[in-house]
């Protein structure tokens, strides 16, 4: 792929202040787009813009936003027509995580993962899919995971949220699939982002194994390349689907799990 294969794209990507969200954002300014990072964290969304962009030389900008809220999802749609001019890539990256079993599983924490993680989404397709169709094109990824196709124990709200979120991209992307917009869902393994480490000492809980033996006895058992994925190879892949080389790529739930889903 060309360097500048998405030379002025405009990019909305969501939870990227860090992690899988920061690599995606940061790879689709190094391939040309102009990017809007929204994070929860507004002072972290504005760190991350500068650093980016230094990095990129594209223009970044950056928003607080929480992905749950249709006003502030509203909010960030409204600021890239206003700062770029409209939208050609949204990237639906937000996530949180939490590890219990059902019966512990506190239920505002269910609710409140599955706003985030498939409330979100939707609220953001809503929003962009009419401005996307308007101009007849569009790329429109939603961060999925390996456990939107299989179920982890400990994971209720988690996998409640990314297989939902995987019908959620198919009934989209035959929605619009006559527009020029693709949609499609990423679906990585584990990657070295803090949300995976901040989930170990949860999985050493539910599993009776030591903290610092989950990733050799819990994880890496499940993962024949037996070693986390890095962020930027999720983004790799994200720039690709976001690519004029995708055209026919849509509906799609797309894994890269070092080999997870062959066993």
């Amino acid at each position: 792929m060309a360097e500048q294969a998405l030379e002025g794209r405009r990019a909305l990507v969501s939870g990227a202040a860090s992690g899988i969200g920061y690599a995606v954002a940061e790879t689709l300014a190094r391939q040309g787009a102009r990017v809007m990072v929204a994070d929860l964290r507004g002072d972290a969304a504005h760190e991350a813009a500068k650093a980016i962009q230094v990095a990129s030389g594209a223009e970044t900008r950056a928003i607080q936003a929480d992905a749950a809220r249709e006003e502030d999802v509203r909010k960030a749609i409204d600021q890239m027509q206003e700062r770029f001019g409209g939208i050609d890539i949204l990237v639906s990256n937000a996530g949180r995580q939490h590890v219990a079993m059902i019966e512990d599983f506190p239920v505002d924490t269910f609710r409140a993962i599955v706003d985030l993680m498939l409330i979100g989404p939707f609220l953001a397709l809503k929003y962009a899919l009419p401005l996307m169709r308007a101009q007849r094109s569009g790329r429109i990824l939603h961060m999925a995971s390996i456990n939107g196709l299989v179920g982890f124990a400990g994971k209720a709200a988690y996998n409640s949220a990314k297989h939902g979120l995987l019908g959620l991209t198919k009934v989209a992307a035959l929605e619009c699939a006559a527009d020029g917009v693709t949609v499609n869902a990423i679906c990585p393994g584990y990657v070295d982002t803090p949300l995976v480490r901040g989930q170990l000492e949860d999985l050493a809980a539910t599993r009776g194994v030591p903290v610092e033996r989950v990733l050799e006895e819990v994880i890496y058992p499940l993962v024949p390349q037996r070693r986390l994925l890095q962020p930027a190879e999720v983004a790799a892949y994200a720039a690709f689907l976001c690519s004029d080389a995708a055209a026919g790529v849509t509906g799609q739930a797309v894994v890269i799990d070092g080999g997870y889903l062959a066993q």
